[in-house]
């Protein structure tokens, strides 16, 4: 049987050569709730927010939503989760946080998207609640260790 063309065509589970390639990277962060939570990623403090604050910062979307797209985004190779080890977790707070690739920072500023200083003006603009306060800040894994630990995890 024939692989229907128009399926496989943006599906870069289906096609992995679409994994790198550009034009797919930019229609998958250029969706409306993609891009407002790539604008908070670039917005936030530490430029690593978590779910929690990602669903305070985006009301209008559930939990289960802001996560659904984290994944459509990390598959595009643009965000990366950063996670606490388990020894150092604080119970009841997040242990993941997501943060941009260098590569699809280096895209975005080849063709002016996601500005840091434009965004991060606009985060902090934000009425932020006590909790979200809270949340901005815990303290955040080491960037390398906890790439190294989210590739090994995905991985296994």
């Amino acid at each position: 049987m024939l692989e229907d063309p128009v399926s496989t065509r943006m599906n870069p589970a289906a096609d992995p050569d679409l994994k790198n390639d550009t034009w797919h990277t930019l229609q998958t962060v250029t969706e409306e709730s993609r891009a407002n939570i790539i604008a908070d990623i670039v917005g936030h403090p530490d430029g690593a927010p978590s779910v929690d604050e990602l669903t305070k910062t985006n009301p209008s979307l559930k939990k289960d939503t802001i996560r659904g797209h984290l994944s459509v985004l990390k598959e595009a190779n643009v965000v990366e989760e950063l996670i606490i080890p388990v020894g150092e977790r604080t119970r009841g707070y997040p242990y993941k946080f997501y943060q941009l690739t260098d590569e699809a920072r280096e895209l975005f500023d080849k063709n002016g998207l996601f500005p840091e200083s434009a965004w991060k003006r606009q985060y902090d603009r934000l009425k932020k609640d006590p909790e979200l306060q809270e949340l901005e800040a815990m303290p955040r894994p080491d960037t390398d260790e906890s790439r190294e630990r989210s590739d090994k995890v995905t991985a296994d």
